[in-house]
């Protein structure tokens, strides 16, 4: 049988697979088949059969990356689980407000836990940004979008994620480079963040009465598991690279596994607690909505039935239209970052695109500008991707609408976007006069 593609545009079939799955989820309240329904659609519209699709689909499941990237969401829900069950949530969320003021607070604990590389990671933050509100105060919508748009804040130039070891690879420059072109776009994403997302949040401004100093040594002491995890992570991808080349999951997840052997022996928790961690409904249906946002992704990595593919075709579709070099700059990037939902997908589809169209004998001075551009378009795309699992999950956890979310982070998005444009310009002049 063969797809039921009618030669449409493939970027065209992408934006509609999305548009189905937002159409979907809202008719049907259900997102894991929503992003199936968007996921078969996008298969048959770009002319997989279904034998084809079944392969790929088999092929995306079966593999040793997917089974560690599976492992490891669970592992966050059960570690987050087990500091909820043990205390630590509560005395880190305590300490961090009586150190800092409460609108500071809720922005920071996402902003914390984001230096960890964690798919899903927003998951683990949630909670925290939920006990910062002990009132209720502030609505579930709000809580949403902070802890998603804080919990991302590090990832335009922190070298323990994927998405950036991998735009450091593709571009060739050197890791301390590439920090200081991209730096500017935390500061930025904190400043519009702020602006946006924590005017008006009625918390008010004063700590709950404790020493500044006292609040940040109970910190410090509330976030060793979290030190633990990175101290792992990192140790065991400098010692032994070949972990990571097994399976690049496992480097955290063995610094997750040390941090839980860490609090258990610090707090243990009885057996049946651990029952109710290990055993949680959430664990199963979540691990399911990630396996489904893989399959999606995997028809947007995939080649096209006439071995093209799908990201090169939606470059050769651009030029058809005589679209400019700046514009595909842009757009290829963003329509990555808005399919795949992963810095590491729109980096992967799009900067061997983007990089081909500079050129190989590019200087500095041309390559750093575009890579800024590029990388905050397909970062913006991210953010507004229905498929990026961080916001699939806050969303789960504040029990808030999906559709809503993604509206209300289009201006925020926007601001970050004319920032990228203005601030791409400026590098770009400003390397030229060196």
């Amino acid at each position: 049988m063969s797809g039921l593609s009618v030669h449409l545009p493939v970027g065209l079939c992408v934006l509609a697979s999305l548009a189905v799955m937002l159409f979907a989820n809202w008719r049907l309240k259900n997102l894991l088949v929503a992003v199936l329904v968007a996921a078969a659609f996008l298969a048959f519209s770009v002319g997989f059969s279904v034998r084809d699709a079944s392969s790929i689909v088999w092929s995306r499941i079966y593999s040793l990356d997917n089974f560690g990237l599976e492992f490891l969401v669970a592992q966050i829900i059960w570690f987050s689980s087990q500091l909820r069950e043990a205390g630590v949530m509560r005395d880190l969320v305590s300490a961090v407000r009586s150190a800092l003021p409460p609108r500071v607070a809720m922005v920071s604990l996402p902003a914390a836990i984001g230096v960890l590389p964690m798919p899903g990671g927003a998951v683990f933050s949630a909670p925290l940004v939920d006990e910062c509100d002990d009132g209720g105060r502030v609505s579930a919508e709000v809580k949403t979008r902070v802890n998603y748009w804080f919990r991302h804040i590090w990832e335009y130039w922190w070298p323990l994620y994927p998405g950036v070891l991998l735009a450091v690879d593709i571009s060739g420059f050197d890791m301390w480079r590439f920090i200081l072109v991209q730096l500017p776009m935390t500061f930025a994403a904190v400043v519009i963040g702020w602006f946006f997302l924590m005017r008006g949040v009625g918390l008010g401004d004063g700590r709950d009465g404790r020493s500044v100093f006292g609040g940040l040594a109970r910190v410090s002491r509330a976030f060793s598991p979290i030190v633990v995890v990175v101290a792992v992570y990192a140790g065991v991808r400098v010692a032994f690279p070949s972990v990571a080349a097994f399976n690049k999951y496992a480097p955290i997840s063995l610094g997750i596994f040390a941090a839980m052997a860490f609090v258990q022996s610090l707090r243990p928790i009885a057996v049946s607690g651990w029952r109710d961690v290990l055993l949680s409904k959430r664990v199963l249906n979540l691990v399911l909505l990630v396996e489904a946002v893989r399959i999606y992704g995997a028809f947007i990595e995939a080649k096209l039935p006439d071995g093209v593919l799908l990201v090169e075709r939606m470059r050769s579709e651009m030029a058809e239209y005589s679209i400019p070099l700046i514009l595909i700059v842009m757009l290829i990037p963003f329509v990555s970052g808005v399919s795949t939902g992963l810095a590491i997908g729109f980096v992967g589809a799009s900067f061997p695109i983007v990089m081909s169209l500079i050129g190989a004998d590019a200087s500095f001075a041309e390559v750093a500008p575009t890579l800024a551009l590029a990388y905050a378009c397909g970062y913006a795309g991210m953010l507004l991707s229905p498929v990026h699992i961080c916001l699939v999950v806050t969303n789960e956890h504040f029990k808030t609408d999906l559709g809503r979310s993604l509206a209300k982070l289009a201006l925020p998005v926007g601001g970050l976007l004319l920032f990228a444009l203005v601030y791409s310009f400026f590098l770009s002049w400003f390397l030229g006069t060196l």
